[in-house]
């Protein structure tokens, strides 16, 4: 794939980070990048003060760097900025920021060689990932502290996982046969100011999201036909007249899912008129799931085609203008909805869970075991599902409201978007394991309907989930079973739309 600073896609993003597809450095960007460059080293050249190539940073900006400490102005730029704590970020995280910075430096405003692109594009190819704490970023003057660890290993120092090892950066390097760099002026500032952090592991987790909506509709759908639930609130009719895409997209998807199930046309002729919010309501809640979703991919798709650092550099007039695109407001906003979105996701499938374990709620036996008393079967697994949803509720109050100024006030409002899209992760884990819990719960539910079958589809969808855990006949330890139907959810999706 070729990174020209202005065509990522999330899906290619994807792509990168989790499947190692190769990268290049665009030869039109390449000659963008060469301009901009030659612009800072005119400045150099002419002993003109210009922020960010020869001054301080932050509250130090009016500090101007005599030529011979240019080096030791960016050397050291990055070692102090080095102080993120905590968790290192995944594999693929460390990826995609990689790949955001690359991208970013490649639409020719940054000032940097093309080495520098080049070092990144090496370590990606190579497998080179910087060993990147997950905290200590406030989201403006951009995520300083995570690039920081990004930008130590570029220059061999710092961490970096390779080959499944933990190594010194420049040890890692060594044995990827990659040159660490000596940044110029210029250079470590643009390696480290920028969104790419919050960005990055914000994208990661919308994409994982994106595939637990699509999972939700089908386990939504067998959770439905399981307590005998009706598709007439899904009737194009009552979507059309409120034509919201996701509602309309999710409608159509149960409509197709349920589609010849023996179990609904058993009871078609029931007095029952209405399902409860939780089956009745699922294209309106997963609908405007997937809406929100849509919204966030739109802004993070600008935000990886976007120049972040600063000052920008604009070869055609040679100027050098300082502003702010790495404040991460936009991002942190965003990222603040889907995590709230996802929250919802994971509250209405706790709800069809507990309309499955209670008797007082369905024709099924009580906490689907046929020994209750004896026997627990899945009362707990629902005591579970709240206490998630009890944790994203915590979390699902926006970061980006919050804001406290840093680096002498000079830099005095901030988007907090890195801790936006750390929530937005656990939000989103805590979300699999929801659904997984739903999923073991409408799977166990069906086998008292027998021999009654649902839809084509979904008997697929329950003939899958048999093969990873077995129906539950007596009280058996139920956590591993969960983390097993957690992992293979998107599994579940393939084996749907297969």
């Amino acid at each position: 794939m070729f990174l020209d600073g202005n065509s990522l896609t999330l899906d290619a993003l994807c792509r990168v980070a989790t499947a190692s597809e190769p990268v290049e450095l665009d030869p039109a960007a390449r000659e963008r990048v060469m301009a901009a460059r030659h612009v800072v080293e005119q400045i150099l050249a002419s002993g003109r003060v210009v922020y960010g190539i020869n001054t301080g940073f932050g509250k130090l900006s009016d500090v101007t760097i005599p030529p011979e400490e240019l080096r030791a102005l960016q050397l050291n730029l990055v070692r102090s900025h080095s102080v993120g704590i905590g968790q290192p970020l995944s594999e693929a995280e460390s990826r995609a920021l990689v790949l955001l910075r690359a991208n970013v430096l490649a639409k020719g405003h940054s000032g940097v060689r093309p080495e520098v692109l080049e070092t990144l594009c090496q370590m990606l190819n190579r497998g080179v990932h910087p060993v990147i704490p997950e905290k200590g970023s406030v989201g403006a003057s951009g995520d300083l502290a995570p690039l920081s660890h990004l930008a130590l290993v570029t220059i061999g120092e710092g961490e970096a996982f390779y080959q499944g090892e933990r190594l010194p950066g420049a040890e890692a390097l060594r044995r990827a046969e990659i040159t660490p760099l000596v940044l110029e002026a210029k250079e470590g500032l643009a390696l480290l100011n920028g969104t790419q952090a919050l960005t990055g592991v914000g994208a990661l987790t919308l994409a994982r999201l994106q595939k637990l909506a699509t999972a939700a509709d089908m386990i939504g759908a067998l959770t439905l036909d399981a307590l005998h639930g009706t598709d007439a609130a899904f009737d194009p009719r009552i979507h059309t007249a409120r034509p919201h895409s996701g509602q309309t997209t999710v409608a159509t998807h149960l409509r197709n899912l349920l589609a010849g199930s023996e179990i609904r046309s058993s009871h078609k002729d029931c007095r029952r008129v209405q399902d409860a919010y939780s089956l009745r309501c699922i294209p309106q809640v997963h609908g405007a799931v997937r809406d929100v979703i849509d919204h966030t991919r739109q802004v993070v798709e600008i935000e990886f085609n976007s120049a972040t650092d600063n000052p920008l550099v604009f070869p055609d007039t040679g100027e050098v203008i300082s502003g702010g695109n790495f404040h991460g407001e936009p991002v942190a906003f965003a990222l603040d909805y889907a995590a709230i979105a996802a929250a919802e996701l994971g509250a209405i499938s706790e709800r069809r869970i507990e309309r499955l374990v209670n008797p007082d709620l369905s024709e099924l036996p009580a906490f689907l075991t046929p020994h209750a008393g004896t026997c627990s079967g899945l009362m707990i697994v629902q005591v579970a599902a709240v206490s998630l949803c009890a944790e994203n509720k915590i979390l699902a109050h926006p970061a980006s409201v919050d804001s406290l100024p840093t680096s002498a006030n000079k830099e005095d409002h901030v988007s907090m978007g890195m801790t936006a899209a750390l929530k937005f992760r656990t939000i989103t884990d805590n979300v699999a394991a929801i659904l997984a819990m739903e999923l073991l719960a409408a799977a166990q539910a069906l086998e008292f309907l027998r021999p009654q079958k649902s839809s084509p589809v979904l008997e697929k969808v329950h003939a899958f989930v048999r093969t990873l855990v077995p129906k539950i006949e007596t009280d058996v330890v139920l956590s591993t079973h969960i983390e097993t139907l957690k992992c293979h959810l998107e599994e579940v999706v393939r084996v749907a739309e297969g």
